[in-house]
């Protein structure tokens, strides 16, 4: 496994998963394992052809003009996501109206109909933590994020409200870091890790920014994350804690956007 994953290029992880249909592999992907591997010339068409057809199966294919199938495989074959987040509400915890408003700011140029179809592809995300073998959803955010009223006081009122009906489920764990503790140990920005069924090797952690996606496997780098996540966690306040104060600041933006203007 280790000579086979470094005559690829690729980690471990990332070979044992496609080995073990934890993770659905690209065409490209097929091919280099079959030249390494070797075999027929109608082995290879054939197996070319499964991966383009096994891969025309997951929801997001339908969505495939406005969404990049990589995260969304992995997160919809997670059986554990853990989520530290500065900047927004996660996806998966979106309502539509906060989605929006985060398209609209985020792809300015697109036309109305690109915007809508990300909202629509967003939307289908969701789908996985109602489902009957959901993953795992641990949620730590950062206060900043429900003060900032994405979409105004009403948008952000009906988010928070869905953020706490979201809370209640047996699956998802939602936890606010408060402003007032001040330095803590997500600083330096937000990431997702999501693990699978076989064991923390098969962990990957999901960094993303302007410059793109990053796809972190490598063990020592894995488990950095995981300690940080922890550490998070422990200056977080508890679940029943956090969603006081998320009821708090849903109130206080009905508030705003009851009053005279």
């Amino acid at each position: 496994m280790e000579r086979a994953a470094a005559a690829l290029g690729w980690s471990r992880p990332k070979l044992v998963r496609f080995e073990t249909a934890k993770t659905r592999p690209k065409p490209a992907d097929v091919e280099a394992m079959l030249d390494l591997y070797g075999g027929s010339e109608a082995q290879k068409l054939t197996l070319m052809q499964l991966a383009r057809d096994i891969r025309k199966r997951g929801w997001w294919s339908a969505f495939n003009d406005v969404l990049a199938g990589s995260f969304a495989e992995l997160e919809d074959d997670a059986t554990a996501i853990r989520s530290w987040q500065v900047q927004f509400i996660p996806g998966l915890l979106q309502t539509n109206e906060y989605a929006l408003a985060l398209i609209r700011i985020l792809s300015p140029d697109d036309p109305e109909d690109v915007l809508l179809r990300r909202l629509q592809a967003r939307m289908a995300r969701r789908a996985i933590l109602e489902r009957k073998d959901a993953p795992s959803y641990n949620v730590v955010l950062d206060e900043a994020v429900l003060r900032r009223p994405v979409g105004g006081a009403h948008v952000m009122a009906r988010q928070l409200d869905a953020l706490i009906e979201a809370a209640n489920r047996p699956n998802v764990s939602v936890r606010i870091m408060p402003i007032s503790v001040g330095e803590h140990a997500g600083m330096d920005g937000p990431f997702v890790v999501l693990s699978f069924a076989d064991g923390e090797d098969q962990d990957v952690a999901y960094l993303e920014g302007m410059g793109g996606e990053i796809y972190l496997e490598d063990v020592g780098q894995l488990n950095r994350c995981n300690v940080r996540f922890d550490r998070i966690c422990d200056q977080a306040l508890s679940e029943d804690d956090s969603v006081a104060l998320i009821a708090d600041i849903a109130k206080e933006y009905r508030q705003s956007d009851e009053s005279p203007r």
